[in-house]
């Protein structure tokens, strides 16, 4: 067995990642990619859990018109597309998978249970934890940092479209500096846009490692595991 760094790790994939460069919906070559790279670790005996963002269909704060409940809970239903999406994928090349849902549709998905997705991941089959926490005004960075918390990850891969965490928006600004660990502190007192202040504090709380990278390479996830320095390390003192 190849040397690994982490033997159980949550991915949090970004809705807009998996819309590659097409901006929004879902770009199959991407999705494809990123099953093989997942396929990859847990050929290499690391258990998987997935979070899926949905911002590249639907993202409850761009809700006009709409109350915010009934904007977030359109933007829980996008995580799930994106979670049966990548499930397909992933079943297609013969990855045995489970999708939970904190909102129950027991016609797609599993309801999301803390003990019965432990047991999953420990006969080696991924779960995708859709639905986002269930409850509005929580986002899936939030729903990341709270269930790797409950099936005791052993740390938060974070993949995005950007390479790190930096301290301006890189795409506007040519100059912006990358960093390459930070502690959670850091990243509360000077706002940086890792993951939202909830889900940092509660990754603070838990002790849970954050790696940020860019998952244009999907090949990516299977380095970190590794223990390859990609991207920004977010951890405690």
């Amino acid at each position: 067995m190849e040397s690994i760094k982490y033997t159980r790790v949550l991915l949090k994939l970004s809705g807009e990642a998996l819309a590659g460069d097409k901006g929004f919906g879902i770009d199959n070559d991407v999705v494809n990619s990123v099953a093989k790279s997942i396929k990859e670790l847990t050929s290499m005996g690391v258990e998987v859990a997935i979070v899926v963002g949905g911002g590249n269909i639907f993202r409850g704060r761009t809700g006009e018109g709409m109350d915010r409940t009934t904007a977030d809970h359109m933007g829980m239903l996008a995580t799930v597309i994106n979670s049966l999406a990548l499930q397909s994928a992933l079943e297609n090349i013969e990855v045995d998978t489970r999708v939970q849902t904190a909102i129950e549709m027991r016609q797609v998905a599993e309801p999301y249970i803390r003990r019965r997705a432990i047991r999953h991941l420990e006969k080696n089959r991924v779960v995708i934890f859709g639905g986002g926490t269930g409850n509005p005004y929580f986002s899936t960075d939030t729903t990341a940092a709270l269930r790797a918390a409950e099936i005791e990850a052993e740390v938060i891969l974070l993949a995005k479209k950007v390479d790190g965490v930096y301290d301006s928006d890189p795409v506007t600004n040519p100059d912006a500096l990358k960093f390459d660990e930070l502690t959670y502190m850091d990243v509360l007192s000077r706002e940086l846009k890792v993951m939202d202040s909830t889900a940092t504090s509660l990754c603070m709380d838990n002790n849970i490692p954050i790696r940020v990278f860019s998952l244009e390479d999907p090949n990516n996830i299977i380095e970190v595991v590794k223990g390859k320095s990609i991207g920004t390390l977010v951890k405690g003192v």
